[in-house]
């Protein structure tokens, strides 16, 4: 530790002091005017926070996402399988069931309805209520069943709530599946009933000007019919959906 100033230095640092011109003291504590200095000088500046901008969710596109689910199955099994898994049609929510198919796969006749209703969403099969029973009596009356000879689906799998038409964006998303389920049950003709069928199978609606006629839809010779449940409605229209039956009839027979 140093020793205390000897009084003889300290009179010597302050004659040195008044030569300087300090002639009075201004406190009885010596201050660090140095330190003072130090303190007093401005504060760097902090940096700013850069905050980074939310980063937003990609945008999905439903038909793209259903085109590459579907052209990703390899047979009915996987295709099913693959509509159980699509998360991007809002009639899955509110659906009790899947309803995929019914009848025999491979069958030379496909038929294309449009959207289940309540037995089937209950059921999980296409045309189970009064309509299908109707379907199933037309089909018997030119020796065809869904149990030996014909295969059945619907253009959505989810039934609409209050068995509301379906939406485009709806019948959109669906089409890639529908597409697909067309190729892999293969058969000779389809059988496209109703306005939304036709919209989603051959891009036009019209039933009334469209049925009897054949045209091509997904690669296959397609007719158009009245949906049964429109001839439920409409009794009056039963004579064409007959004729509609017999051609059909001659057109598998050729």
């Amino acid at each position: 530790m140093e020793s205390a100033m000897d009084p003889y230095l300290a009179r010597s640092y302050l004659d040195w002091l008044v030569e300087l011109g300090a002639d009075e003291a201004i406190g009885d504590n010596p201050v660090d005017r140095y330190g003072l200095a130090e303190k007093a000088k401005p504060a760097a500046p902090v940096a700013a926070v850069t905050v980074p901008a939310p980063v937003q969710a990609e945008e999905v596109d439903p038909v793209a996402v259903a085109r590459a689910a579907a052209a990703g199955a390899e047979d009915l099994g996987a295709l099913k399988a693959a509509l159980g898994a699509f998360e991007h049609c809002e009639l899955k929510r509110g659906a009790r069931n899947l309803v995929f198919a019914d009848g025999v796969a491979g069958a030379k006749v496909m038929i294309i309805g449009e959207a289940p209703g309540r037995d089937e969403d209950r059921e999980g099969r296409p045309f189970v209520g009064r309509a299908g029973q109707l379907l199933d009596r037309m089909l018997a009356a030119i020796d065809l069943s869904r149990e030996s000879s014909v295969y059945i689906t619907n253009v959505l799998p989810w039934r609409p709530p209050q068995n509301r038409d379906p939406k485009p964006d709806e019948i959109a998303m669906m089409q890639p599946f529908l597409e697909r389920h067309v190729q892999l049950a293969d058969p000779d003709v389809l059988v496209i009933m109703g306005n939304i069928s036709c919209q989603a199978a051959l891009g036009k609606r019209g039933i009334t000007r469209l049925r009897g006629n054949w045209a091509e839809a997904f690669g296959k010779p397609a007719l158009p019919m009245f949906h049964p449940a429109y001839l439920l409605r409409q009794p009056a229209m039963k004579r064409e959906a007959w004729a509609d039956l017999l051609e059909l009839k001659a057109r598998l027979l050729a």
